[in-house]
């Protein structure tokens, strides 16, 4: 039986743009900034602001499918191990969440969870979301930042920080070749 939250029915947004966004992201991570660089927060500002609201669902939708593709790479590494995503990865993400007040606001913690929750199981983040209405202003950081900590915690199990972007562009590159 087929699910309305089949990846199949899910737009794919503009991955290249999420993408981007979150590899800066990561960058900025891993240059033990404390705080993000001012200038790279008003570059990814002017970006979003001049993408439109067309665009801006587009990224949208590009955050939630690199959300899927990076939750299906984790779900087959844990099998590799015998082990069930959302016991090995939901616990820990959520702590993270929760440790980041200025970022979760503690009302978001639930639907990001889900998110990570419906894309563990194979089904489309976006489609999943779009159940319960439009994304909400509170919910895009959150979004962004849920997307930034599965990469991160991708290039810390592969022990490669620049992994799950290579990860992305070799699906990209594979999707255009085919």
């Amino acid at each position: 039986m087929s699910s309305p939250c089949d990846p199949k029915y899910a737009p794919v947004g503009d991955v290249g743009a999420a993408l981007m966004m979150i590899d800066s992201r990561l960058k900025a991570v891993y240059d033990s900034r404390t705080e993000t660089d001012p200038e790279q927060q008003q570059m990814v500002d002017q970006f979003a602001a001049s993408l439109g609201p067309t665009g801006v669902d587009a990224l949208l939708d590009g955050v939630c499918t690199l959300i899927y593709m990076f939750m299906e790479w984790l779900r087959a590494a844990c099998e590799d191990h015998d082990k069930d995503v959302i016991e090995y990865l939901l616990p820990t993400l959520v702590a993270t969440m929760r440790m980041m007040p200025k970022t979760f606001r503690p009302e978001v913690i639930p639907t990001m969870a889900g998110l990570l929750v419906a894309a563990s199981t194979g089904l489309s983040p976006n489609l999943w979301r779009a159940q319960y209405g439009r994304w909400t202003d509170a919910e895009m950081n959150p979004l962004e930042a849920t997307a930034v900590l599965l990469a991160e915690r991708i290039n810390r199990i592969s022990d490669d920080r620049d992994f799950a972007t290579r990860l992305i562009t070799e699906a990209l590159s594979r999707s255009d070749q085919g």
